[in-house]
């Protein structure tokens, strides 16, 4: 069982940034799909970002695109959101999740087996 741990949410203004982090009990760089997800109180958890096997494709959900980057450091095991001109609409909890599935990309959260707790991002108006 592999274990993510996020952190790097918060309190922030409209306008501003954050870097999520999670880490990963595992190596993940060649083996996994890394993704972002978020849910809103009321609301579907919904696809953010996510980065293939060997970092060599990303996507991003439409809102995001331009303001998110996601990234890897293969020597921590870590894969980050760097989240830029935050808006209210953001507010969520974001969650990181890796995936086994045989393709580059997985928007789908239903081919994410293994799930961190999730950190609380706010964004005031």
């Amino acid at each position: 069982q592999v274990h993510l741990v996020e952190s790097g949410g918060g309190l922030v203004q409209a306008g501003g940034s954050l870097r999520l982090s999670c880490a990963a009990s595992t190596r993940t760089y060649n083996t996994y799909i890394m993704g972002w997800f978020r849910q809103a109180p009321g609301k579907e958890r919904e696809f953010v970002a996510c980065t293939s096997r060997g970092d060599n494709y990303r996507e991003y959900m439409d809102s995001v695109k331009g303001r998110f980057t996601i990234s890897r450091d293969t020597a921590k095991n870590t894969v980050y959101l760097q989240m830029n001109s935050l808006r209210p609409e953001d507010t969520a909890v974001y969650y990181c999740a890796l995936s086994s599935a045989p393709y580059d990309i997985v928007r789908s959260p239903t081919n994410y087996k293994n799930w961190g707790q999730g950190t609380q991002v706010t964004v005031s108006s």
